[in-house]
C-alpha cells in the first residue's frame, strides 16, 4: 500500500487554479465597476442552467395529456397513439382515431359496423 501517492491531489490542483483564476477575474470586475457585468453572466448561467429543467417538465405535461394507450378495438393489441390524430395498428392494419379517450376504428359514413358470430352447423337426421 502506497500512503505517499498524491497523485489525487496532482489531478485536481489545474482544476482547482482554473476556478481560482475565474473567480479572481469576476473579483476584479466587481471592483472596477462591472459588477452589472458580473450579475448579468451569473443570471445567464443560471438560466442557461434551468432552461432544460423547465423544458423536461413542460414536455413530460405534454406527453401525459395528448399521449394515448389503449388496446385496439379490433385485434385487441396495446397501442400508442397521439389523441386528435390517426394512427394504423401494426398488428391488424386497421386505421383508428382517437375518440373520448379510446381508439375507434376509422371508417367511411354510412359504414355500419357488425360483429360477427361464429354458428356451429348441427346437420338434422330424417
Amino acid at each position: 500500500m502506497n500512503s505517499g501517492n498524491s497523485s489525487s491531489f496532482v489531478f485536481n490542483l489545474p482544476t482547482l487554479r482554473t476556478w481560482l483564476i475565474w473567480l479572481a477575474v469576476f473579483w476584479l470586475l466587481g471592483l472596477v465597476g462591472l459588477g452589472w457585468l458580473v450579475r448579468s453572466l451569473l443570471i445567464l448561467v443560471a438560466f442557461l442552467m434551468l432552461v432544460p429543467v423547465i423544458v423536461l417538465i413542460g414536455f413530460r405535461w405534454w406527453v401525459h395529456r395528448n399521449v394515448l394507450q389503449a388496446p385496439c378495438p379490433v385485434c385487441q393489441a396495446q397501442l400508442i397513439g397521439l389523441k386528435k390524430t390517426s394512427t394504423q395498428c401494426p398488428s391488424c392494419g386497421t386505421t383508428l382515431q382517437v375518440v373520448e379517450g379510446q381508439f375507434q376504428r376509422l371508417s367511411a359514413p354510412g359504414t355500419i359496423d357488425v360483429d360477427a358470430v361464429d354458428v356451429t352447423v348441427q346437420v338434422l337426421e330424417d
